[in-house]
């Protein structure tokens, strides 16, 4: 009986710190993964022998054609606007991340701010938004401090003290936060086709922002920039609440728990959204253009 709880610490401190050091990489290598799957993803069928003397030739044929129409109007809506452009679709300008720091040290990518150029973006370009966003040194020692108090207060005493203790509190705070961040920001935005940004408003009274900035959380905008519920947020909130109970302590794995950490996950992500509504105007106070 000791030799098995002892098999299953030492399995878990090894998981703990195997798993700071995969995870990051996970993201990188992940955003790679998938730009590379995605240009390659419509070739095969375009480019499939046809036998002329098959009877589905003339199945093939057309289903080929229909190939080269979307991979013409792909090429139009993707190219830098210019003579074909003009004819059809005006092309989305080209989307840059752009680190708004909120309180000038917060890693915050994922905020439009009303002077940004709006572009579309690519399912590569939403998993580097949680790759940037976790591999930052303002948010890992952000988790590490926040590690060091739990430390402190002894918060769950079953991850023990010592360096074990602490390593446990880090990857569980560190977990928790990336993978929701990966639900919210790639996962689900790329599966169901949202953006996972938010807009900021900029105008009119603090009331209308402020309502805008709350219902941000359950209204988002496609990749077409229409408005349609934000199950990205709702349902990549929950779906991260529930990856938890795999690795949080035994005694929290229950639907109480697990409720209770998707509500505080989508209410914290409700201020941050406030956070980025009202952070500029403070911002561009303090940064007034001095006159000579």
């Amino acid at each position: 009986m000791n030799f098995a709880s002892h098999s299953v610490r030492s399995a878990q401190r090894l998981f703990h710190r195997a798993f700071l050091l995969i995870f990051p990489c996970f993201f990188l290598n992940s955003t790679a993964a998938l730009a590379q799957t995605e240009n390659g993803r419509g070739a095969s069928a375009c480019n499939r022998p046809t036998d002329p003397k098959s009877s589905e030739s003339v199945l093939t044929a057309a289903s080929q054609e229909l190939c080269l129409r979307q991979s013409a109007e792909d090429a139009v809506l993707s190219s830098a606007p210019g003579p074909v452009a003009s004819a059809s679709t005006p092309a989305q300008p080209q989307t840059t991340l752009i680190n708004h720091r909120l309180l000038g040290v917060v890693a915050n990518y994922t905020t439009v701010e009303t002077q940004d150029q709006v572009g579309r973006l690519s399912a590569a370009t939403k998993f580097k938004l949680t790759a940037k966003t976790m591999t930052d040194p303002v948010t890992v020692s952000f988790l590490a401090g926040i590690a060091l108090l739990g430390q402190a207060r002894n918060s769950d005493p079953s991850y023990g003290q010592g360096f074990t203790g602490y390593d446990k509190r880090f990857a569980t705070l560190y977990a928790d936060t990336g993978i929701g961040t990966l639900m919210t920001s790639s996962v689900f935005p790329t599966v169901l086709h949202q953006d996972p940004r938010y807009f900021q408003l900029g105008q009119g009274g603090t009331r209308r922002r402020l309502l805008h900035a709350v219902s941000s959380i359950f209204v988002a905008r496609s990749d077409r920039g229409a408005l349609q519920f934000n199950y990205s947020q709702i349902f990549g909130n929950a779906v991260a609440a529930g990856i938890s109970n795999a690795y949080h302590p035994e005694a929290q794995r229950n639907l109480g728990n697990t409720l209770n950490v998707w509500a505080s996950d989508t209410l914290l992500n409700m201020l941050c959204n406030v956070a980025k509504e009202f952070w500029p105007d403070l911002r561009h106070k303090v940064r007034k253009p001095t006159t000579n």
